[in-house]
Formats: C-alpha cells, structure tokens, sequence
C-alpha cells in the first residue's frame, strides 16, 4: 500500500476547535457531574504536557484498560494531540488476553482503572516496552495518578503533534471470532473522513445544543461515534450504572432530551422490549443509530412501532469505521414490501462497494458473492500481521469476509458470513436465512443457526433458540414452523432451547461461542449423527 506523506489536521484539533467555540457549555455528563468543553480540553492539554515530560513520545502506543467515564473519553484526545496511538481494550477481557495486547501493540505507557491491576500486572510481564504506567486510583509503587499528572501540569499550553494523513492514531482490536485479535491501524486522514461521512449520512443537522447517551462502550463503535459529537459540540452523557440498564437508559433520554445513540440490535431489542420504553418522553429522538450486525425484521419491526422513524442503520466493520453502507429513517420502513426493508442500506457517500465471486469477477444486481469496498474510509492495514493485510487487500479491494447482493437501486443485502456458511449434503446452506424465520415465530425471542460435523452430510444445522419471557419453545413444533417457509435442506437438524446466548463484549452473538458451548453442554457430541 502506498504511503501518502501529505501534512494533515490532527484528530486532536476537533475538540480544540470546539473547546474554543464553546467553551462553557457541556461536554460530558454523567450523574450530577458536568465537564465544559473548555474544563475537558484543559484536562486533556494537561495529560498531554504530563506524558510529554514522562518521554512518551509521537508514535508511541498507549493502552487504555477502562470501563466508560470521563477518563476513558478523554484518553483518545490525550493521544492524539501527543502524536501517539490509542490502544483501548475491551473492559470484559481477561488478564492473559489485555497481555497479548500489550505485547502486540508494543505499548510503551498505559492507563489503567484500580479494578483491572491484574490485568495492568500481565501486561507489565508481557510487554518489555510498556515503561509508563499511569493509574486512574490510587498509583502504586513506580506508577503514577492520573489526576496527579493533570493537576501538576494544569495551566499548560496546548500542544497538537505535526501528524501525516498515513500516521496511525488508533489501534482498533476486532473482536477475534476466529483466533486472536487483530489490530487495525487507523489513521488520522481515514478517521477525519469518517467523522465528516458519519455527520452527512448517520446524523445530519447534529448541533451544539444535542446530546448523545453513550450506551456502548467507548472503546469501539461508540469512541468512533464520540468523534463526531465533538467535531459538532453535542454534548455526550454517560450513564452511572456498568451494565445496561434499560430504566437508567430511558430516564436519560427523557431528562437530557437525547438527540442521538450509538449501540447494536441486541441491544436495541433489549431496550425497546422493556417496558421503560413507554413510561419516559423519548420524543427527542432523532437518531437511534445500530451497527455491529443487521437487526432482524421482527425486532426492527417494533423499535419502529416504539420510537417512530428514528432508526438508522449502518454496515461497517472496525477496519471500515463503520463506513460501508446506510439504511436512513426514510429508508425503515413497516411495509415488508417497501424498497430497501431487509437490507443494510446503501453505499456510504465517498465508499464503493463490488459483490465479488471466487475468482474475483463482479458479479450483477441479484447475485451473491463477498462484499469488497474501497473509499478513503478504509483502514491502512492489520498492525504486524502481512498474512492478514494479503488475505484482506487483493486487487484493488478490501475484503470483509461477508457474503451479500446488491439490488438494482443499490441496496445491501447481507446473507452472512463466508465463514458461517455450512455445507450439507453438498448444498450451500446460509444461517441467517433460517434465523430470519425461526424469529417469525412469536414464542422465539433470540435465535442462532450453526452448522457442525456429520459423518453423513458432512455438516448438519443446530438451532439454538432462546424463548420471549412467559413462553415455551417446542423443538419439533418449530421445526414444524419452517415448512412451507424454507426449503427442507435449509432444515436444522436439531434444535435447542437455552435460557440466553452467549454474547461478546460488543453485544454480538460469536457462532464460536456457542459451538463452544453445545460440546460443552453434550447437546452435540463429535461424529454424532443428528
């Protein structure tokens, strides 16, 4: 991949544009605490002088091991105007993986929250290079406090790095479905882009006087999503609780008038399906924004029925920034029938997408192959990993592993992973397909269809399902259920009823983790005949 060399806006200047443009109005808010743009900003100049006097260095990765609040949102900020990389982790990893992380990257300082100094110590014993630690509690021997560092050099004059559009500034770790995680490198130059593109397409006429509830975690899809908060001034609210909490979330909305959020369907579902949802004023809704996988119809069905003509819909993976496809509130629709219901939207403004068979050929309007992209949104390549970047980079195009057509009008339509894909019988069979209709079926709530080794078919379907609250799943009458809907090769094999899903830390639903999970259980055994 070429390098482009030209000089380029640090990401930093868009909180010290708005910090200057408003400086007294809110910034972040969480509980009864207010931040200022002006208050932020000067935290963040701060940590930036402290870090500086530490030898932390442009270029340099920082680690990040944090649960959202007002540390977490400043960290990338911090970074960034050093001319250094943010190296956020998923707050749900264990020790030994924050370690290989660290090792990876070859973090030099770190951030890090009092209830993860397990995970600070492997990292520490992994990564030779990580020198600075800084604590978010109390710092123990050799580390030092994060609010320490900001108080000792409050007042300091602000500091932006001279930065190349190609220079990274982010490390963002996908998911590891399969084998460990992969850092994407994102840049400045890309990241500038994506704010602009997620102001046009996600959130046009976001302003000053907006507020957007956080209930995502920052170190993903919601840190991508903050940058165009900033870059406008809409002020950001964090709730107090951990965990979702659908009451909490709602309450929100109503109090602070939210205009926008970032989360996934899962989670959209949870909220939507709670009965908080119509005890609290969400009138002030205007982008109810979901990505991380495409929401099933009949779960879109009654957010839509909830909220209004608020949803939007983006397709995007971590190397992309969220910016391949969008499906807008004019595109949701409650007719089945409308133009573009059942699709992930279309191409983003800027992006080009090809459906790509085998050998390489675009294919035509209706036709199956992998989605491939190419645009200035597009990550400058796996951290370390030449094996990854070629798999990924061929021919002109950025792979992403998912299979889809494209209609004539452009739309998307996703039929899932080329590793979800299960052969049986010598038939290509799509779960997603079947999960679509098993979710049809009113007593079904979350559903997931995998395939596993057969001696006879080669693979064969299990479908785990979860029940709604107050009903009974019968396996063999939903089986039942898809006749006449699917045709019989697309059939599970068998199906399970769990009480839930196993999900990621992003809210997702790994197929990893639930194959991992039917041997564990015994409701699937090796060379079983289903």
């Amino acid at each position: 991949m070429m390098r482009h060399t030209t000089a380029t806006m640090n990401l930093g200047r868009l909180l010290s544009d708005t910090a200057r443009l408003w400086p007294d109005r809110p910034a972040l808010i969480r509980g009864h605490r207010e931040w200022t743009w002006a208050e932020l900003d000067a935290r963040v100049n701060a940590a930036v002088a402290g870090l500086k006097a530490l030898g932390v260095r442009p270029g340099d990765r920082i680690l990040v091991q944090a649960k959202n609040g007002e540390p977490m949102f400043a960290t990338p900020w911090i970074a960034w105007k050093l001319g250094a990389v943010w190296v956020p982790t998923n707050h749900r990893l264990t020790p030994p993986e924050i370690a290989y992380m660290a090792e990876m990257s070859g973090a030099v300082a770190t951030v890090y929250a009092p209830e993860f100094a397990a995970h600070l110590d492997a990292a520490r014993a992994a990564a030779p290079s990580l020198r600075h630690v800084v604590a978010l509690g109390e710092p123990r021997a050799g580390e030092h406090g994060f609010e320490e560092l900001i108080a000792a050099n409050m007042g300091a004059e602000a500091y932006e790095s001279e930065v190349h559009r190609d220079d990274p500034c982010w490390f963002f770790f996908t998911s590891g479905t399969t084998g460990r995680p992969k850092a994407a490198v994102l840049t400045h130059g890309q990241l500038t882009f994506v704010t602009v593109n997620h102001l046009a397409d996600l959130m046009p006429g976001l302003s000053p006087t907006d507020t957007s509830l956080v209930v995502a975690p920052l170190s993903h899809g919601a840190g991508a999503h903050m940058l165009s908060q900033v870059a406008r001034g809409a002020a950001s609210v964090l709730p107090e609780s951990d965990h979702l909490d659908p009451e909490e979330v709602w309450r929100l909305v109503e109090r602070h008038r939210v205009a926008n959020m970032f989360t996934v369907p899962t989670i959209v579902k949870r909220l939507v399906e709670h009965p908080a949802v119509d005890a609290h004023d969400h009138g002030s809704l205007r982008h109810v924004v979901y990505a991380g996988a495409p929401m099933y119809r009949a779960d879109q069905v009654l957010a839509l029925e909830k909220l209004g003509p608020v949803l939007v819909q983006y397709y995007g993976l971590g190397e992309v920034t969220g910016n391949i496809t969008v499906l807008r509130p004019d595109m949701h629709s409650l007719d089945d029938n409308a133009p573009g219901v059942g699709s992930v939207g279309v191409p983003r403004t800027g992006m080009e997408i090809a459906i790509r068979d085998r050998d390489g050929h675009r294919q035509g309007p209706g036709e199956q192959g992998e989605v491939c992209i190419r645009g200035p949104a597009v990550f400058a390549g796996y951290y370390e990993n030449d094996e990854a970047n070629a798999k990924a980079f061929r021919d002109g195009w950025f792979h992403t592993g998912d299979l889809g057509v494209v209609d004539a009008a452009g739309f998307l339509t996703l039929t899932g992973r080329a590793s979800d894909m299960y052969i049986s019988g010598g038939s290509n069979v799509y779960p997603r397909e079947i999960e679509e209709v098993l979710l049809s079926h009113p007593a079904v709530s979350e559903a997931a269809v995998l395939g596993v080794p057969h001696p006879e078919w080669g693979e064969a379907g299990v479908a785990v399902v979860v029940a709604e609250p107050g009903h009974a799943v019968a396996p063999e009458a939903l089986l039942g259920f898809l006749d006449g809907k699917l045709a019989k090769y697309k059939w599970p094999r068998r199906v399970v009823v769990w009480d839930d899903l196993p999900k990621s830390g992003y809210g997702k639903v790994p197929k990893h983790l639930i194959r991992d999970e039917l041997f564990r259980r015994g409701d699937v055994t090796e060379g079983e005949a289903l």
